[in-house]
């Protein structure tokens, strides 16, 4: 399984990004997708994750409300972020997994993309 994400970038506090991940998987509309991040120093954490056919979500409490995960049928799952602060600052990943029973945590991806930067100053 191979995860390409892209999207990140420089912004400034309250702006916007949208975050890209393709998989070239078979599998991908059997696949739950979810969103992580690590900052320097600390550990990878969740932010998002989406079921199947996108119609069920999870977010993490620092994104509710400002982040927003979807999904298409094909390929692509995306993270549209909103009112961006520098506590967001951090290296995205996304990642693909099988069951929705461990999707906020790491261990319930079996796939993991590359990862894109994020940056927001201040």
């Amino acid at each position: 399984v191979q995860l390409q994400a892209s999207g990140g970038g420089l912004v400034q506090a309250g702006g916007s990004l949208r975050l890209s991940c393709e998989a070239s998987i078979r599998t991908f509309s059997i696949r739950i997708m979810g969103w992580f991040r690590q900052a320097p120093g600390k550990e990878r954490e969740f932010v998002a994750a989406i079921g199947r056919r996108g119609g069920v979500t999870e977010y993490a409490d620092s994104v509710k409300g400002r982040f927003t995960i979807s999904r298409d049928n094909v390929k692509s799952t995306y993270l549209q972020m909103n009112t961006l602060k520098p506590e967001d600052t951090a290296v995205y990943y996304c990642a693909a997994g099988y069951d929705r029973t461990d999707w906020s945590r790491p261990g319930g991806y079996d796939s993991w993309g590359q990862g894109t930067q994020v940056t927001v100053s201040s």
